[in-house]
């Protein structure tokens, strides 16, 4: 399994699970060198098998060379999570600028393509692999707008979406599931990154659930999408959002 943005929070949750699952995993990281081997060596210490690689995921070059590096160290890969993504100060639409929205939308939608792009040729039956699965991380964002805060990356989420949808159709007969989660309200740092590390305990009362997720909730979810207990399962969104 290849994870991308598997150094900390969801990914990284999601990497530790895997290996628990019985998956050599592939830890994508673009800066967190640290954290990454530090998920490598958690999996590691539990006897499990485990990389981590560096790239780029805003640049095809770096992820063509992910994606063979993958090969070249773990085999053949079975499963993709497309879990990179980025996340920007909080702001109206009226106050962005072209240049915010390239850094966005390159890394969360034309990277997150890039990356399914390269899965389907290693896992089609069409070009000789023996199918897999892809599961896309888009979020809760994608369906409620996160007007006043977040327009732009809900919008990259919402590409996702539709890029869950039209791919699992595409590659269906092919021996590939194409399926999403969209986590909502979950503790993790990129709450920090867009200017407010307390944002789910501010909206905690909005939740049904009363509470935030976890980064391991979210990262089980992608697990079964990833297995064969949902074989019978495609082009379709898991939410882990607490009931919002």
């Amino acid at each position: 399994m290849l994870i991308t943005g598997a150094s900390r929070g969801i990914g990284a949750a999601t990497a530790l699970l895997a290996a628990e699952a019985g998956y050599a995993v592939a830890v994508h990281y673009h800066r967190q060198e640290a954290a990454a081997a530090k998920v490598v060596s958690a999996i590691h210490g539990k006897g499990g098998r485990a990389v981590a690689i560096q790239a780029d995921i805003s640049r095809e070059s770096d992820i063509v060379r992910l994606f063979s590096e993958t090969d070249r160290l773990l085999g053949k890969l079975t499963s993709l999570v497309n879990n990179a993504g980025v996340l920007e100060r909080q702001m109206r639409l009226e106050e962005l600028d072209a240049a915010r929205l390239q850094r966005l939308f390159t890394v969360n939608v034309i990277g997150q393509m890039l990356c399914a792009r390269e899965a389907v040729r290693r896992m089609s039956v069409r070009h000789g692999g023996l199918g897999g699965t892809i599961v896309n991380v888009s979020s809760v964002a994608a369906r409620t707008g996160a007007p006043g805060e977040y327009v732009d990356y809900a919008a990259s989420k919402g590409a996702i979406d539709t890029l869950t949808v039209g791919l699992a159709r595409e590659v269906a007969g092919e021996g590939i599931r194409v399926n999403a989660v969209r986590p909502g309200f979950i503790y993790t740092d990129i709450h920090a990154t867009g200017g407010e590390p307390g944002r789910v305990d501010r909206l905690r009362d909005r939740i049904p659930m009363r509470r935030g997720g976890t980064a391991r909730e979210v990262a089980e979810a992608i697990l079964w999408l990833a297995s064969e207990k949902s074989s019978y399962t495609s082009g379709t969104f898991l939410e882990v959002a607490g009931g919002r």
